[in-house]
């Protein structure tokens, strides 16, 4: 089952917290759902260039409070705050709300899941071989300090006629192990010959329920296993 589900959502209450914060009566849960979607997607779009990972969405009967982690959170303040003061502008006419905006910044965008299959989905956009994409975002993240990582990519690859899937893993990811923190990101790549969609997971260690990080004495041992699988999954 870990193999199949997301394992963020599998994880959620264990080692992860969820991204949308409200307690909403029944008749609203919709509306609100369709409100957290948008402001994610404008959000991804209007900030794509600073590198976001999370977005997390936290509301209140009558404020919303929005705290994006990025990779470059400078590109998203501006000067003097000018480009930050855009985009709450914007945000309120989305929600109809007062809105708060917080900015993280990623500690290390190499080892980050949703910018690593974005990085992976940007290459490809731009005519890059594929194998070559996913080893150089593999080799940055075990250099940052991951455990273990895993890249699957699928779709008409290098312009192949008929779609397939190709997956590489290096180290360890432990996808039934629950108290695993594992991250995961997905992307897609809008190429000449279709979407390609990129899934990343990466392994940065086990959390015990005092969120004391498990460190193992040897080391991972390095594995590449290239698998192919025809049609699209």
């Amino acid at each position: 089952m870990g193999q199949k589900v997301n394992p963020i959502g599998l994880r959620l209450g264990i080692n992860r917290n969820w991204t949308s914060r409200w307690f909403p009566g029944s008749q609203i849960t919709p509306s609100s759902i369709l409100e957290d979607h948008k402001i994610r997607k404008f959000l991804k779009k209007e900030l794509y260039y600073a590198g976001v990972s999370e977005i997390i969405i936290e509301k209140a009967a009558k404020k919303l409070r929005v705290t994006v982690v990025a990779a470059r959170p400078g590109l998203i303040i501006g000067k003097k705050g000018a480009d930050i003061e855009k985009v709450k502008e914007t945000l309120k006419k989305i929600v109809q709300k007062e809105v708060a905006i917080n900015i993280k910044e990623v500690k290390r965008p190499q080892a980050d899941a949703q910018l690593a299959a974005e990085s992976v989905a940007t290459q490809l956009e731009r005519r890059v071989a594929f194998r070559r994409a996913m080893k150089k975002v593999m080799q940055a993240a075990m250099k940052s300090g991951a455990k273990g990582i895993k890249v699957k990519v699928s779709g008409r690859l290098a312009g192949a006629e008929m779609a397939r899937t190709e997956w590489y893993m290096e180290g360890r990811v432990p996808l039934h192990t629950l108290r695993a923190k594992i991250d995961y990101g997905f992307a897609e790549a809008m190429t000449t010959y279709g979407i390609i969609g990129v899934k990343v997971w990466i392994f940065k260690g086990e959390v015990l329920h005092k969120g004391i990080q498990v460190e193992k004495k040897e080391e991972a041992t390095r594995e590449e296993r290239p698998k192919t699988r025809r049609g699209r999954q």
